[in-house]
């Protein structure tokens, strides 16, 4: 097990592989790329612990390379150094500026570039407290992040996910079938939020079986709908083929009587911020938490909006089955 990865984007030959021979003797697994355009792609396979990336580039710059991986959900809680063989205060702080965390100037002490990576690394995964099974950012950055959007004034979409009858899965297939479950639930959110979404949307993973995505209103139908679909596809996989032929499974329910319980569906709580006088995250939370209890009431995964305002008939979309 390695102590993190970290891409390095530095179009100096020399001090790309003298970067890369240092940190992987610290233990580190590490990826080089010569420009910035080669670094920025391999975020597509796989998102790094840390990236240091040179500031003074041809086609893409450094700057621009913070840009990109700060402004999409997936590489935004990224920690970013940035070489620069430019020591002047007005560079150092342009850097920061443009989203680095951390800057080394060349030529750099090794003793104090590890030093820095480490504590660069340790703190990105203190702040995102990401959940082990999905790798997603936890509450506190859920929170961060909602509330900075509620703070920015710009309306977004609040989507609070909840699998239906998830324990009766977890009593009858065990926790690692369970766990493959919530696995599927953040792998699908990724993939479905970037295609429908936008860059700057967010996903994070409350806990257990409970997701929350932050985007735009605009992508209320097409990205719910997409999500729906592909669970309801891949979730029936995780089930036996009897039980996928009967649509149930039979386990002991609270009082240890033998009960029949629907295969797993989702439920999506819908709240548009631009609707509420809300002034705290929590506000959401609740306003998400009716929306889903009245949604897992029915049948087959459903996204639920509120349209008339909080007491009122809700408006139900979604899939049977």
């Amino acid at each position: 097990m390695s102590d993190g990865r970290i891409l390095i984007i530095e179009d100096d030959d020399a001090i790309r592989q003298l970067l890369k021979f240092q940190l992987e003797a610290a233990g580190y697994d590490v990826v080089a790329a010569e420009h910035g355009q080669a670094g920025v792609a391999t975020l597509v396979e796989r998102v790094p612990d840390l990236i240091m990336t040179d500031l003074m580039m041809p086609e893409m710059d450094g700057q621009e390379v913070c840009r990109r991986v700060k402004s999409h959900f997936r590489t935004a809680h990224v920690p970013i150094v940035m070489l620069t063989a430019r020591a002047d205060l007005p560079t150092r702080v342009e850097s920061l500026d443009h989203g680095a965390n951390d800057y080394l100037t060349k030529p750099y002490d090794r003793a104090e570039m590890l030093l820095r990576v480490r504590n660069l690394i340790n703190w990105s995964r203190s702040q995102r407290e990401a959940n082990p099974l999905s790798g997603l950012p936890g509450n506190v950055a859920i929170e961060r992040e909602t509330m900075r959007r509620m703070n920015s004034g710009a309306p977004f979409l609040f989507l609070y996910l909840d699998i239906d009858n998830f324990k009766a899965f977890n009593d009858a297939y065990g926790y690692q079938h369970g766990d493959e479950a919530i696995k599927l639930v953040g792998l699908l959110l990724v993939d479905e939020v970037s295609r429908h979404g936008q860059p700057s949307d967010f996903v994070g993973h409350v806990g257990g079986d409970d997701f929350v995505v932050l985007t735009v209103p605009e992508s209320l139908g097409p990205m719910t709908t997409a999500i729906l679909q592909r669970f309801d596809a891949e979730a029936l996989q995780l089930y036996s083929e009897a039980h996928q032929a009967t649509g149930y499974i039979e386990v002991p329910n609270r009082r240890g009587e033998m009960e029949k319980f629907p295969l797993m569906t989702l439920t999506i709580a819908a709240v548009p911020s631009q609707r509420y006088q809300v002034s705290h995250s929590a506000q959401l939370n609740d306003l998400a938490v009716e929306l889903k209890r009245f949604g897992k009431s029915q049948k087959g995964s459903v996204v639920v909006h509120e349209r008339r305002g909080v007491g009122q008939p809700r408006e139900r979309t979604g899939t049977d089955g």
